[in-house]
Formats: structure tokens, C-alpha cells, sequence
């Protein structure tokens, strides 16, 4: 999404390196690609030789790097930019013994230092950035607002259908909505919309939950049958860090939303005039304000939400600016 959409955007020649192009750089998937990932490690150390006349470094060239391969790339470029979207500067490594191995942390440090430019997904990242490196922009992360099936119709579901989209890991964050999401059920016989892992994870919550595999088509389509779309995220140093990407999707969509006011989800949230739930506060109270309001009401959030979206977050809207900051219109 911070790569291949924009290149698919310009009449520019790229030469692109996916790593190993798997979905994620587990430790076990990348045991059983050993193949891949020894072709990967040596294709990286080729472009570094090759000096590049432009350099595009997107959050870490290996996972198995510790920053070291990301710097020489960067330096022998002629002109090189570091593009994240994520707080990998508060990310040491949790999550298992191998993942220490190889912390993102020291790693996106390493790189923002080195590189010529670094762009950044949000002012938190930019702000950080700034103390390490002189020239930073910020590009929020972007959606293809045309891809997205706009909501028609914004009388509820029978039952109602609250959503969620999201990768596995993710999913971490829905508990806090279980008691509200319980007594949404009670009230209205409403039940939760999953779009991504089909694993039931969640405990007792299954029950009222219907899972959709994701895909990039289902992603585009489904979205617009929910009646409101959650994004709960704790109030914590990696979260603030966020590109407020699902808000995005529900706001191309057309679909109104409750979220946490979490990083520049707050910002995106009074853009489109969304109500903010903060930590410990009313899920059920704000999600039921949004169910029993009037169909125009929603209507006008979700198709004002989508505006937004195309006006100040579309990739159309941001594309003078990225190639400006990738060197295309230096």
C-alpha cells in the first residue's frame, strides 16, 4: 500500500525487491522458504553493489538484518529515502526469542540516520524522526478511494452488522469491545463482522461473530455492507504510532464508524465528524447512539466520511507530494 499503489501511479521504471514475497517475515515461514530467503539476502547485497541513482527503503530491507545491510544500501544510493508507517522505533523485539534476534528498533534508527530523506506516515513518526534525521516529510498512508464499493443504502441490517477489518494479530485489540459487543447483541441482536482471519480466536465472542476471509476483493466490497465499523486500540507508545489505516477504509466505504482517539486516529475522527470513544469509555452507549439514529443521519457521516477520505487521504490527493519526496520531481 506505501509502495506498489504509488508505483502503479507512475510512468517511472522501478526495479522492485519484495524479500522473499511471503505475507510476513515469521520466523517459521521464513525456516521453510531457506531457498527464497538466501536468494533474497543475495539480490539485496547486488542492488547495494549496483548503486542505485534512486533508492526507496520501505520499513526494513531483510528481517534478518540488524541495520547494518539497511545503511549500506542507503549510502551507496545515490539519493535514498526511508519510508515507514508504523512505530518501529518502540519495537525491541517482543514476541518470541528469535524475534530479539533481529528488533526493528535499532534497525529503523539505523536507517532513518543514513538515508537522504525519510518520509513518515503521521506527525507522531515525523516528530521522532526529525531528532535523527534533517529532512523528513510526512505522507499518510493512503487509499484508493474508486477501488471501494460506496454504502447505497444506510437503513440497518436485520440484524444490525457491526465490522471490523484486520490481520490476525490484530485481532488482540477486540476483547475490550466483548462486553459491549455482548450487550449490543442483547439489545438489538446485532453481531460483529470480521474481515480477515477465518480462525476462531476470540473465546464465547465467536458466537455473535461472522468471519470473511480477506482478500483484496472482499476487502473493497464488503466493507460497504456494514452498518458501523470499530477500530479499538489501547493508548500506548506503538499504537500512537498508527496510520489510522482501517479508519480509512470504513471512510472510503462510506460507513460510519466508532473508534479510539488514539495517535492520528483523533485527528481522522474529527475530519469526519466520527464519535471517539476513550479508554474506558461507553462502547455500548456511543455504538448504539450511531444504531439508532436516523438513516439520513448515517448517511450524511458516511458519505461525508467518504468525501474526506477522497479529498485528503486518496492516493490522487497525495501524488505531486510523493513524487516530490521520492526524488521523481527533485
Amino acid at each position: 500500500m506505501r509502495v506498489y499503489e504509488w508505483l502503479d501511479r507512475i510512468d517511472e521504471p522501478a526495479v522492485v525487491s519484495g524479500y522473499v514475497g511471503a505475507r510476513d517475515a515469521r520466523p517459521g515461514r521464513l525456516a521453510r522458504s531457506a531457498g527464497a530467503v538466501l536468494a533474497a539476502e543475495r539480490r539485496l547485497r547486488r542492488i547495494a553493489a549496483r548503486r542505485p541513482e534512486r533508492l526507496l527503503l520501505h520499513r526494513e530491507a531483510s528481517p534478518l538484518s540488524r541495520g547494518a545491510l539497511e545503511v549500506r544500501l542507503a549510502r551507496e544510493a545515490a539519493f535514498s529515502v526511508y519510508d515507514f508507517d508504523d512505530a518501529l522505533q518502540w519495537d525491541t523485539g517482543e514476541g518470541g526469542r528469535l524475534r530479539r534476534l533481529a528488533p526493528k528498533a535499532p534497525k529503523a534508527l539505523a536507517a532513518v540516520r543514513a538515508v537522504d530523506r525519510v518520509i513518515a506516515g503521521n506527525a507522531v513518526l515525523a516528530d521522532w524522526a526529525s531528532e535523527h534525521n534533517a529532512d523528513v516529510v510526512v505522507v499518510p498512508s493512503c487509499v484508493a478511494v474508486d477501488a471501494y464499493r460506496a454504502k447505497a443504502g444506510y437503513e440497518l441490517a436485520d440484524p444490525p452488522r457491526i465490522g471490523w477489518i484486520g490481520n490476525a494479530g490484530n485481532e488482540a485489540y477486540l476483547p475490550v469491545l466483548g462486553p459491549a459487543l455482548e450487550e449490543l447483541h442483547r439489545r438489538t441482536g446485532a453481531r460483529l463482522t470480521i474481515v480477515g482471519a477465518t480462525e476462531r480466536r476470540l473465546g464465547r465472542l465467536e458466537a455473535i461473530i461472522d468471519r470473511i476471509p480477506w482478500s483484496e476483493a472482499t476487502q473493497h466490497d464488503e466493507l460497504a455492507s456494514l452498518d458501523i465499523g470499530v477500530a479499538p486500540v489501547p493508548d500506548a507508545p506503538y499504537e500512537r504510532g498508527k496510520c489510522g489505516y482501517k479508519l480509512l477504509q470504513y471512510g472510503a466505504a462510506g460507513v460510519p464508524v466508532v473508534a479510539s482517539p488514539v495517535g492520528v486516529n483523533r485527528e481522522i475522527l474529527r475530519a469526519f465528524g466520527m464519535p471517539a470513544v476513550e479508554s474506558g469509555g461507553d462502547w455500548t452507549g456511543t455504538i448504539l447512539d450511531l444504531l439508532e439514529r436516523p438513516a439520513s443521519e448515517r448517511a450524511a457521516l458516511g458519505r461525508g466520511a467518504r468525501a474526506t477520505t477522497l479529498r485528503d487521504y486518496s492516493f490522487q490527493a497525495w501524488l505531486p507530494r510523493w513524487r516530490a519526496a521520492v526524488g521523481i520531481d527533485a
